[in-house]
């Protein structure tokens, strides 16, 4: 059993973290996902943002925001996950696209809605203060 290394996008706003539902899943996620063979990080996560949520993420304030490693939910090949978080301003209307239902924000409330990542992220944004 490996790691599964993902990207994700932490975008705050009003003191809450944005998630996503994808289709069939019983838990949120943050928008992201797996590299594809020759990304780099930029562009595996504005790739990702466009097909889920319908934005361009604009690259002059991308910025890391660190890197989590929680229990893998509902991925029975991988033991781990291993989620790079980044944080980027936006342009566009957010809609939910590709695989995604829904997106919701949430807060430390709602940490029983988040995958296992998820919830670690949510705890990196409230450590470098973006929930407050």
């Amino acid at each position: 059993m490996a790691d599964l290394d993902v990207v994700a996008w932490v975008q705050v706003s009003g003191g809450r973290m944005l998630a996503v539902r994808s289709r069939g899943r019983d838990l949120l996620y943050l928008p992201g996902g797996k590299r594809e063979p020759g990304e780099d990080d930029w562009s595996a996560l504005s790739r990702e943002v466009r097909e889920e949520l319908d934005l361009e993420l604009d690259r002059t304030s991308f910025r890391e925001l660190g890197v989590v490693r929680a229990a893998a939910h509902d991925q029975p090949d991988f033991t781990h996950v291993r989620m790079a978080c980044f944080t980027a301003g936006y342009a566009g209307t957010m809609a939910a696209a590709g695989e995604v239902d829904e997106y919701v924000y949430v807060g430390a409330s709602d940490r029983h809605l988040l995958a296992p990542a998820a919830g670690a992220a949510l705890d990196l944004a409230d450590e470098q203060g973006l929930l407050r």
